[in-house]
């Protein structure tokens, strides 16, 4: 285990909806083994499809998986977890996905996806949070962000605070590169 990756935290992001046949799903399941791999400690919302593939990726490592789960959902957690913190409303849920990580993992996803991601990112824009990595993952998010570019008040500044990674290997080489020295 890399010493200076020892127990710190990154939170992956992602649809709850793709399967286990989806190149999302095999990317999370990667990206979270890797990960585990080098010492970190995978964080999730706790429940299906990316969340389910990264927290997968990184037990079968024999990595620790921490699940923000919500007190208002019928669904059980996915299986994988090895630690659960529970929330009773979707901020907290959101503050304890983030505040937590010394970096950020996105996937394709639905709203909910854009919400988390749009959250860290103006933390980042805005100080709240230290410098730290947040690395889009997939072919969609350039047109995502060229588009928020061309239609919101997006910045050169803003997007250069965003990592575009074509799939796992190169997302953990962002994580692990951008990570060192980072502290919570």
């Amino acid at each position: 285990m890399s010493e200076n990756a020892h127990g710190r935290i990154i939170t992956i992001f992602g649809g709850s909806k793709c399967g286990p046949s989806s190149q999302e799903y095999q990317d999370a399941m990667a990206i979270g083994k890797k990960l585990a791999e080098a010492g970190y400690t995978i964080c999730t919302g706790g429940y299906l499809g990316v969340m389910e593939a990264a927290s997968k990726g990184a037990r079968e490592a024999g990595g620790r998986v921490m699940g923000i789960v919500m007190n208002q959902f019928k669904s059980e957690p996915n299986r994988f977890l090895t630690d659960k913190v529970a929330t009773d409303h979707f901020y907290d849920r959101l503050q304890n996905l983030i505040t937590r990580s010394v970096g950020f993992v996105a996937m394709r996803g639905g709203m909910g996806t854009v919400t988390e991601i749009s959250l860290v990112w103006n933390k980042l824009q805005t100080g709240v949070l230290g410098r730290r990595p947040l690395v889009l993952v997939g072919d969609c998010w350039q047109q995502v962000v060229e588009s928020w570019k061309e239609n919101l008040v997006v910045s050169a500044s803003d997007i250069g605070l965003l990592n575009f990674a074509g799939n796992a290997d190169e997302a953990c080489s962002i994580i692990v590169e951008k990570t060192q020295g980072v502290t919570v």
